[in-house]
Formats: structure tokens, sequence, C-alpha cells
């Protein structure tokens, strides 16, 4: 890497699961805030392991579905009990009961939208690039490698530091990656 090239990160390879969760809960436990690893199949237990919250997806889903729902009963009373008031075989202005079918499937598309849109935010998508895929070897990281991503901007930072730690955890192949 030259002198001018602010570096990414430090990348270090494992070469089996349980290193990796070793390695994992050893980075965590270390106070790394900006991190991550990359493995080829999901691997049980390494959210916990890297201390990963739960995702706020499914609130903004709820949140999504009871807007839909709101909105069809809404829609649907105003339409009836105010916009064009047309009794039809002595029914009431408005009822839930008529009012369900619009609003059941008004509660599913804005759920759908919800989701959609609360799960590319939070993943800051669509990300065209990564400064892990100059990593001459990422492609082992869809095959039969695991890797642990520590990032400059963490505030625990250290080159020295963070590469030992990576040593210690018994990574291999420990380099820094280019922004």
């Amino acid at each position: 890497m030259s002198a001018t090239t602010q570096p990414h990160g430090i990348i270090a390879t494992f070469e089996k699961t349980p290193d990796l969760m070793r390695a994992a809960t050893l980075v965590r436990d270390a106070g790394y805030k900006f991190w991550d690893c990359i493995t080829p199949f999901p691997v049980h237990g390494l959210d916990a392991a890297m201390g990963v919250r739960r995702s706020r997806v499914p609130r903004i889903s709820l949140v999504g579905g009871i807007i839909g729902f709101c909105t069809g009963m809404s829609m649907i009373w105003y339409m009836n009990a105010y916009d064009y008031k047309l009794i039809v075989g002595g029914k009431p202005f408005f009822s839930p009961l008529f009012a369900f079918p619009v609003s059941y499937e008004l509660t599913i598309l804005f759920t759908a939208f919800a989701t959609i849109i609360g799960m590319f935010v939070l993943n800051r998508l669509p990300m065209h690039y990564h400064p892990v895929l100059k990593y001459d070897q990422i492609h082992r990281g869809l095959d039969d490698r695991f890797f642990i991503v520590i990032e400059t901007r963490d505030p625990k930072f250290d080159p020295a530091a963070t590469r030992a730690l990576l040593a210690q955890a018994g990574g291999v192949d420990i380099i820094e990656l280019a922004e």
C-alpha cells in the first residue's frame, strides 16, 4: 500500500468456524465497534459472539402495518360516512366489518414497503463498492475461508495493537486494506 493511500482497516483470515467464533469474541471483548465477519455460510451464534443486537426492521414493519391498517379504515370511513353518504340496503355509513378487506390488503402492502425501505436504509443500500472487495483473497470468503475486518474509523483502532489482537486470536494473512 502506498504512503498516500488511507487504509480502510485490517483483515485477518481464519480457516475454521471455531477459530472465527473465538476471534469474534476476543474482538468484541476488546471493545471494537466498527468491525465485521465475512463467512461463506451462516454461522449459528456468530451474532451473539459479535455482540450484534436485534434488527430494528421488525419494528419498522410493524409501524408500516399499523399505518396501512389505519389508512384502510380511514379511507373507507371517509368515502362512506363523509364524502359519499349512500345508504344501501339499510347498512350503516361505516362499519369496520365492511372496511376490513381493504384495511387488510393495505396492511400487507404498507408492511412490505416499510420492510423493504427499512432494510435498505438500515443496511445503507445500495452500496455499489466496498473497500474489502480490493482484497485479492476475498472470493475465498464465498467458499472456504472466514475473515474478520476491523476498520480504521474504530476509536480503539491502533495498527500494531489490532494486528497483535488478530494474531493472538489465530488469524493468518493479516494485512491492511486500502480505502
